[in-house]
């Protein structure tokens, strides 16, 4: 008789989380949000300085400020992206607080207006004569593109129901803390200069950035996550500037096997944390379907 073939290469294999592949180079990569879009809103404001320098004192003021509002309404839409991307790459987030695409389109739309009136103004033969119309609606127009250009910022929370916010508060900030530890880590192993090497820090800081989001969702993880978002992070990021002098010195390879041997026992440590941190909330997902069932039955409701 015959038998179907499985093992864990096989579609219906019974490998073990610990049989999966380890994760590539590019494992969590996401485009950058700000990209060529947003860089060329820096561009209109360069011609109009040049154009202002020569139209005595009062054309140079407006503008002047007339760039000065579409440079920063440029670098307002750049952090609003930024902010968004992070919102939507988390399951549970608040909404931002600062509304940065929005005021990125009230800005664009007040320098629009001001340079319109200054192309009025020097037209006019005096100031009463410059016209507010055109300058009204150029700025009411740009205003309304660039919000359907970019939309608007997020104006909800996401998966905030039920979650206690003081401790999300004290989540955000310990994350906060550990980012910073994970940036100081990148900006460190630059100094090597070995692109393997970086590689290999980044891949360990998706696997920490795992323990993160996990912890965001349920803030009730941060007593059993903090060491990890703390001592272990500020240990890892203190070998890693340790590393990065030492390499670039010597190139040693013995240097470059115990740092990437520490790499490899964080990363275990971190994914298992995380691992496990899954396996508690699963644990309280059972424990409550139990009681459901038992209340149901003392009800009198038959379950099949």
């Amino acid at each position: 008789m015959s038998q179907r073939y499985g093992g864990k290469f096989s579609p219906q294999g019974g490998g073990s989380d610990d049989d999966k592949p380890p994760r590539g180079q590019f494992h969590g990569a996401r485009v950058e949000p700000a990209g060529a879009r947003v860089n060329i809103l820096f561009l209109p404001a360069i011609p109009l300085v040049f154009l202002s320098l020569n139209d005595g004192a009062i054309g140079m003021t407006i503008g002047l400020i007339a760039a000065g509002l579409l440079t920063g309404a440029a670098f307002m839409l750049r952090e609003g992206l930024r902010a968004e991307a992070a919102f939507n790459a988390r399951r549970t987030a608040r909404r931002p607080a600062f509304p940065r695409k929005i005021i990125a389109s009230v800005l664009t739309g007040l320098g629009t207006a001001l340079a319109a009136y200054r192309s009025e103004y020097l037209d006019a033969e005096t100031a009463a004569q410059a016209s507010l119309v055109a300058p009204i609606l150029f700025g009411a127009v740009a205003t309304v593109l660039h919000s359907v250009s970019f939309g608007l910022d997020p104006m909800k929370d996401k998966g905030m129901e039920g979650i206690d916010t003081f401790q999300q508060d004290r989540v955000a900030r310990v994350v906060e803390d550990a980012e910073t530890h994970l940036s100081e880590m990148t900006d460190a192993i630059k100094r090597a200069g070995d692109r393997r090497v970086e590689a290999r820090v980044e891949r360990f800081q998706d696997t920490a950035r795992d323990l993160f989001r996990t912890v965001e969702e349920d803030p009730r993880d941060l007593a059993g996550a903090r060491k990890y978002l703390t001592v272990y992070l500020q240990g890892a990021r203190d070998a890693t500037v340790k590393f990065s002098d030492v390499y670039a010195r010597t190139r040693d390879a013995q240097a470059l096997a115990d740092y990437t041997a520490l790499l490899d026992d964080l990363e275990q440590n971190f994914a298992a944390r995380t691992r496990k941190m899954l396996l508690d909330d699963r644990s309280d997902l059972t424990v409550e379907i139990d009681v459901l069932r038992e209340r149901l039955q003392r009800e009198g409701v038959r379950l099949d």
